[in-house]
């Protein structure tokens, strides 16, 4: 009866006074790194074994449009963070980027190098409502004086401004050091940052918490342990990597042993848990050994504002959902993250580009918007600076090296094979001008045109592993 009357006369008072009555959401946001949106058995995948992942997805909701902010790592995670546009963050290539071809046709701009400290994090937005938080794994925004123990997180586990596994004679395999995470010959990476990651939970049982376990896999070079590899190769046939293969099933067997945890606190009831990659598999357009994964029937794969270099896995799972095993298919970008969890915890997100995902969650819609990227920079792998807009079921891509424009249907066409540029001129400038306007108003910053450029080049009109290897800094 106590309860009842206290509970009652909150019902009129004010949101800090009815969070202290009721239990606060946790958080645990999973985040694979280069990892392709055809990655899972829950979608499509009949080679890879991802049992743990796919029960997420039975226990909660898989989005078949989600996307990365950018084709590429720093950027993305700097909007899983901030819940803006990595435009607005000025992080808008990997750090430390790719410089400008000296004789392209363009001058492509510097990336920050790092989150300006200026920056609200999730981590600092939840602060305030008792949550503690820990980042456990790949950072990748910035060096000393910009770890995440600096943007507001409580703990650092393995974070800071490399984006790929520590250096080591076997990669992901000990012996190396990273911040707060030291691991012994043959000790496995992946399975250090889970174990890392399931001690926190265990710790923090007595309060709410944010987790952001951002893994190096399946980043390159590709390590995983001999057994499995050697299992891999006997039933792969040639038809997959069997070292890729290997790790996205370590990486999973993480995510399970990560449920566990949450199990055994008997949070799980309140702890929203979610699985996204920074980008698309690694996958050149056209042909390459160097390739690992295979994102079709998405066109092209990291570094690339094609489907195969921005879609990505997402799945969520989130007490009380009212259909688990759902999906949902309205596109949603990493800029929503931020907002979703400062609505599941009751806090107001302020200044962010993205939306609150919980009326999806909740089996309801949300009101319909363009998504956007912009990328003003070649990448590692081929691609075109450029930006990018979807809305509905359209997409149009702008090229910022010649102005050139490819327009596609992705309900029709998934694969971004017939671009519709001549054919729907009324959809293409419709979305042009929405494109213009918003690159305005973010204040984006635009490639220029290169004095020293040579119409001789050869990387003029060519794409992918073609292009030559640019000046060094």
């Amino acid at each position: 009866m106590l309860r009842r009357t206290f509970l009652g006369g909150l019902a009129g008072g004010t949101l800090s006074a009815r969070l202290l009555a009721t239990p606060k959401t946790n958080f645990v946001f999973i985040l694979a790194d280069d990892f392709g949106w055809r990655d899972l058995a829950c979608y499509g995948n009949s080679y890879f074994s991802t049992p743990n992942i796919d029960r997420l997805a039975s226990q909660g909701v898989r989005f078949t449009n989600a996307y990365a902010a950018c084709p590429v790592c720093s950027p993305t995670r700097a909007s899983i963070v901030t819940g803006k546009y990595p435009v607005r963050t000025g992080v808008t290539d990997w750090i430390p980027g790719r410089p400008s071809y000296a004789r392209g046709p363009i001058i492509t701009p510097r990336t920050a190098m790092e989150l300006r400290l200026s920056e609200t994090t999730i981590a600092e937005k939840l602060k305030p409502a008792g949550y503690r938080s820990a980042s456990v794994g790949k950072w990748h925004l910035g060096g000393e004086g910009f770890y995440p123990t600096d943007q507001g997180f409580d703990v650092n586990i393995g974070g800071n401004h490399t984006g790929s596994p520590p250096r080591s004679p076997k990669p992901y395999f000990g012996p190396f050091e990273l911040p707060n995470l030291k691991a012994g010959p043959g000790e496995f990476l992946t399975e250090k940052l889970t174990q890392a990651a399931a001690g926190f939970i265990a710790q923090n049982s007595a309060n709410p918490f944010l987790l952001y376990l951002p893994h190096y896999a399946v980043h390159i070079p590709l390590g995983a342990r001999d057994a499995d590899v050697a299992r891999h190769k006997e039933k792969a046939q040639g038809r997959y990597n069997p070292v890729y293969a290997a790790m996205v099933e370590s990486l999973d067997e993480g995510v399970g042993q990560v449920l566990t945890a949450i199990d055994r606190t008997g949070m799980a009831d309140r702890t929203m848990v979610m699985f996204f990659a920074d980008n698309g598999g690694l996958r050149y357009e056209g042909k390459s050994a160097r390739s690992v994964t295979d994102n079709a029937p998405l066109r092209a794969g990291k570094g690339h504002l094609y489907e195969g270099g921005i879609r990505e896995p997402l799945i969520v799972r989130y007490p009380g959902v009212p259909r688990p095993g759902s999906t949902v298919d309205t596109p949603v970008s990493s800029v929503d993250f931020f907002p979703t969890m400062c609505d599941a915890a009751g806090v107001a997100p302020g200044d962010v580009d993205g939306v609150s995902l919980l009326p999806l969650l909740r089996g309801g819609t949300l009101k319909p918007r363009p998504l956007f990227w912009h990328y003003p920079h070649y990448s590692n792998q081929g691609g075109e600076p450029g930006s990018a807009i979807r809305e509905g079921d359209w997409k149009l891509i702008e090229f910022h090296k010649d102005g050139r424009r490819e327009l596609f249907n992705l309900r029709e066409d998934l694969s971004e094979k017939l671009n519709l540029i001549e054919k729907e001129p009324a959809v293409a400038r419709r979305l042009a001008a929405k494109l213009d306007e918003w690159r305005r108003k973010s204040g984006a910053v635009m490639p220029q045109k290169n004095p020293n450029a040579d119409p001789a080049w050869p990387g003029w009109g060519l794409t992918g592993e073609e292009k030559p290897t640019p000046p060094v800094r």
